[in-house]
């Protein structure tokens, strides 16, 4: 059985999902422990604890576009052809 060498690999680091993703987990995180540890103002936001709420939901959202990555990620050939596309002397 003979296996083809693919000409394609994965966008990795450079997938602006993985970006995003990191971003919104890592503030997602800061919330979540503000709202657990934090200073309880309840009184400012109606008796809620944004904070927490708000940690819960970036934290998911995060998690759910570093899934994302992982399931469908971008595929890049390895080679690019380039044409000139540069006008020349006579043009």
């Amino acid at each position: 059985m003979e296996f083809e060498k693919s000409d394609k690999h994965t966008a990795g680091a450079l997938d602006i999902r993985n970006v995003i993703g990191s971003l919104l987990a890592i503030y997602g995180v800061i919330l979540l422990l503000m709202g657990i540890f934090g200073d309880r103002e309840l009184d400012k936001t109606g008796d809620i604890n944004a904070n927490l709420y708000a940690g819960i939901a970036l934290l998911a959202v995060g998690l759910g576009f570093l899934a994302w990555v992982r399931i469908r990620p971008i595929k890049v050939p390895e080679t690019v052809s380039h044409e000139d596309s540069s006008p020349k002397a006579g043009d």
